[in-house]
């Protein structure tokens, strides 16, 4: 078996050998020359990115403004204290006789208008006219008493024989009519209510100085006035709906004539030293402080009275009657007083012998029931200090 494996090793050595001897190598051919590579072109030049323009600098924000100082609130003061009131004046009447226009119409005698047809006045001829009197008319949205010559009637709207009715609307257009026709106005703007009655002074009173168609709502009134350069003429139409009537009113405006003289300088000095005071009745323009012409007398003797005697001081005190509100009747007195007190100031009379006050109706002399007694209580006196 080893010997195998010799023989078997020594034939594989001599081919081995045999391999091995030297053979001339084939020459080498030169290789082939190589090809100059195509010249590489150069890279198209690579354009400069545009340059990056810088940011716009970033404008610095504006300042905050500091916020406005609040102010500090108005100190709240304190309330002004509230006066005591005076009373309030008498409330206008919306009305004025000076806006009234001046007729240039001839006017037929006095009271002006005859019953209408058909009718038939109630008052007789010799009943239905009184020399001189006061009554009630509605003047704007007021009651405003007037005096002078008067004249009143009354009518059922139905005829005696039946055979004529008159509406109430029929009766106030004719006299309507018949008033503008002489060139006269209405100067009412409303109706009776409550509140105007009372004040007057309230029903009480104010049928004291009426003769027409309740005053009150259910009734139907219209005042009208005529003027003429020298009088006034003021004029009350009235209807009840309840039993159909017509009432007419007219009242020629005129002071009354003076029956009663004054007293002179020298009564008024022995009523002063006896009494300590004296009435005297001064004549004023109606619910007005106004002295009228024939109130200069009695003026000029208080003047002679205060000449006379240098020492002598006086109270000026003015009283009412009871018509109308107490409130404002004080207020009427006072002012009727003061302008006594003006009217002697103005004569020359030194303002510190003399002093003025109201008492309105708190300090009658009479009755109030009647108008002697009414007349009698609407004065100035005379007060001695």
């Amino acid at each position: 078996m080893q010997k195998s494996q010799l023989f078997v090793g020594s034939a594989l050595f001599v081919l081995f050998l045999s391999g091995c001897k030297e053979e001339k190598p084939a020459p080498i051919e030169a290789p082939a020359p190589i090809e100059a590579p195509a010249p590489i072109e150069a890279p198209a030049p690579i354009e400069a990115p545009a340059p990056i323009e810088a940011p716009a600098p970033i404008e610095a924000p504006m300042p905050i403004e500091a916020p406005m100082p609040i102010e500090a609130p108005a100190p709240i003061e304190a309330p002004a204290p509230v006066e005591a009131k005076s009373p309030a004046p008498p409330e206008p009447t919306g009305f004025s006789v000076e806006k009234v226009a001046v007729s240039t119409a001839v006017l037929p005698p006095f009271p002006f208008f005859k019953i209408p047809d058909g009718l038939t006045g109630k008052i007789k001829d010799d009943k239905n006219t009184v020399d001189f009197d006061s009554h009630f008319f509605l003047a704007g949205k007021k009651m405003v008493l007037v005096e002078g010559r008067l004249y009143y009637n009354d009518m059922s709207l139905i005829s005696q024989d039946k055979q004529r009715e008159y509406s109430a609307t029929q009766f106030h257009r004719n006299y309507e009519n018949a008033v503008l026709a002489l060139g006269g106005v209405k100067i009412s703007e409303t109706q009776f209510t409550r509140a105007i009655v009372d004040a007057a002074g309230g029903l009480r009173e104010t049928n004291k100085h009426w003769r027409s168609a309740p005053p009150t709502s259910g009734y139907e009134h219209h005042t009208y006035l005529i003027r003429t350069p020298e009088k006034e003429y003021w004029i009350l139409v009235s209807t009840s709906a309840a039993k159909p009537s017509g009432h007419i009113v007219v009242l020629e405006k005129a002071l009354m004539t003076q029956s009663l003289g004054f007293l002179d300088a020298s009564a008024m000095k022995a009523a002063l030293d006896a009494d300590g005071r004296v009435a005297l009745y001064i004549n004023f323009d109606i619910d007005a402080s106004t002295l009228r012409p024939d109130s200069q007398a009695a003026i000029a003797e208080i003047k002679t009275l205060l000449d006379a005697n240098a020492e002598l001081k006086i109270a000026i005190e003015g009283h009412t009657d009871n018509t109308g509100s107490a409130e404002h009747n004080r207020q009427l007195s006072s002012a009727r007083a003061t302008s006594v007190m003006g009217a002697l100031v103005n004569l020359g009379i030194d303002k510190s012998r003399l002093s003025a006050k109201g008492f309105g109706p708190d300090q009658p002399l009479a009755d109030n029931a009647d108008d002697a007694g009414r007349a009698k209580n609407r004065r100035v006196e005379l007060v001695k200090n």
